[in-house]
């Protein structure tokens, strides 16, 4: 499905800032339109970008946990639709490499490397809560040593576009099941049908999956007895995933508020200068806004280096329960402080704007939209109150795939 590629691109090189650049161009003109970012993504895959994190020797990128974040919210910047629906690759590529699994890490570190994107089906709504996946999908044995896979997910964020998908499932006796199959397989549909007013181009929508053929090396069927495994490792990875893609789109809002300013020729009746750019009230609005896009890049960065911990604590092919939990405390905090600083500066970009800036034209008000989707994932008053049960009394935060 995927050919033989360049190395990956390396973090800190000229040609990751080319890319980059690329994808930004036309980045508000395709979510205007509503014109999907598969030639971007095409780009990426080009590139070996979905390799970022894997080791050199292993033909990837090498980046650190911390040096993988910076980037993505350099391309959240550029295009957070872009960042944002490859959220599945990226958290799968990290279990992989935490895997204690050397064949299985070694057949998808050669398919990662060779240009393969991961999406997720993973979410479904027929069950209790969010975290209660894998209800309605099933994956029951089948007569050549295989399995079939059937269900329905919802929220497939970049599905669409990738070559696989990981998908929970659950087993005839009620266990546990992981699968990765190529999404053009038979009976995998994947449906373009995301209806959400913000992050619009990341294709979350509905996966369904009629009787598809699982071989043996595709499916993950975890022990029988979960008692003995720390914490869900990804947990924080994919939480402050959503961290930086806000961060990235903060400095989204900063770029537009100065090219607003800038521009502007009329100045409000009751201004303080006869150019928006000369007028100091305005000017400090554009500056609160660039602090908020600092501050929150520097949190993202921090938090970053306790997730990178989760790896350096790997003993035996399972990382320390206490270094995943720190990292969870980190994302969590995180998040309260980046879901305020980033709708704050989506709004204050209509503080120098005027009536103008409301026009659907300008598309001003795709920040706001954007920003207030990702923060909706996980609502950031579960994580006050979960941060100040830990600190008060002592009760670790909740372990599960949504926190």
């Amino acid at each position: 499905m995927t050919a033989t590629r360049q190395p990956a691109v390396r973090y800190g090189s000229e040609q990751l800032d080319e890319l980059l650049a690329r994808i930004a161009e036309g980045a508000a003109e395709r979510e205007r339109t509503g014109t999907a970012p598969f030639e971007q993504i095409g780009w990426l895959k080009e590139a070996g970008f979905g390799a970022l994190r894997i080791p050199v020797e292993e033909g990837g990128g090498g980046a650190s946990v911390r040096e993988f974040f910076d980037v993505l919210m350099r391309l959240s910047h550029a295009d957070s639709n872009v960042g944002h629906l490859l959220r599945a690759h990226f958290g799968t590529v990290e279990d992989q490499l935490i895997s204690g699994d050397a064949e299985r890490r070694a057949l998808w570190v050669e398919r990662v490397v060779g240009g393969a994107l991961i999406g997720n089906g993973n979410n479904e709504l027929t069950t209790r809560h969010a975290g209660d996946f894998a209800k309605a999908t099933t994956l029951t044995p089948a007569g050549d040593g295989g399995f079939l896979l059937n269900g329905t997910k919802y929220y497939s964020t970049g599905t669409l576009y990738s070559d696989y998908t990981f998908v929970t499932a659950v087993t005839p006796d009620g266990m546990p099941a992981f699968v990765l199959v190529p999404t053009d397989r038979d009976g995998v549909t994947v449906e373009d049908d995301w209806d959400g007013f913000g992050q619009r181009l990341t294709a979350t929508g509905t996966t369904r999956l009629v009787d598809v053929a699982v071989a043996p090396d595709e499916a993950f069927l975890p022990p029988a007895d979960l008692s003995g495994l720390p914490r869900w490792h990804l947990g924080p990875f994919y939480q402050h995933y959503l961290n930086a893609v806000i961060a990235g789109n903060i400095r989204s809002v900063l770029d537009d508020a100065v090219t607003l300013v800038q521009g502007r020729r009329r100045s409000f009746t009751h201004g303080s200068a006869d150019l928006p750019r000369e007028d100091p009230v305005l000017l400090e609005v554009i500056g609160e806004i660039s602090a908020d896009a600092a501050a929150a890049e520097a949190i993202v960065l921090q938090t970053a280096d306790a997730l990178g911990a989760i790896g350096d604590s790997v003993v035996g092919g399972l990382p320390d329960d206490d270094v995943i939990h720190a990292a969870a405390l980190r994302a969590s905090e995180a998040q309260v402080a980046i879901d305020e600083l980033g709708l704050r500066s989506a709004n204050l970009l209509f503080e120098v704007g005027g009536a103008s800036a409301v026009k659907q034209g300008v598309n001003l008000d795709r920040h706001w939209r954007n920003i207030r989707t990702v923060a909706s994932h996980n609502p950031a008053r579960f994580k006050n109150r979960a941060i100040a049960a830990w600190l008060v009394n002592g009760e670790r935060l909740p372990d599960n795939t949504y926190f």
